[in-house]
């Protein structure tokens, strides 16, 4: 796991995956969720929907090398639940754009 090329973790059915963002991981969350600035803003304010945060966790893994569907995705257990998956995205983004501490 290197953060500083923008990797995360995410355990999805208690296998550990790294994520990370690509200009098409990029592309294909845009495309879903509208501008990625419109996201971090929700994200920021805690007004992220679960569909902002699946279609993030599944372009992270994708571009990691993840080659599950969302709706495997959907199904799936993610260790630490819900929240883990939404601060997994925001720590995504955070190291995707080079914001912020590398050690999060």
């Amino acid at each position: 796991m290197n953060p500083f090329r923008g990797e995360v973790p995410l355990t999805v059915n208690g296998h550990t995956h790294v994520m990370r963002l690509t200009l098409g991981a990029l592309v294909a969350v845009e495309a879903e969720r509208g501008p990625i600035p419109d996201l971090i803003e929700r994200l920021e304010a805690g007004r992220a929907e679960a569909n902002d945060v699946l279609s993030l966790l599944h372009a992270g893994l994708n571009a990691g090398g993840w080659t599950g569907e969302v709706e495997t995705l959907l199904q799936a257990e993610i260790e630490g639940g819900y929240l883990v998956a939404v601060q997994s995205a925001a720590l995504l983004l955070k190291r995707g754009f080079g914001l912020g501490e590398h050690n999060d």
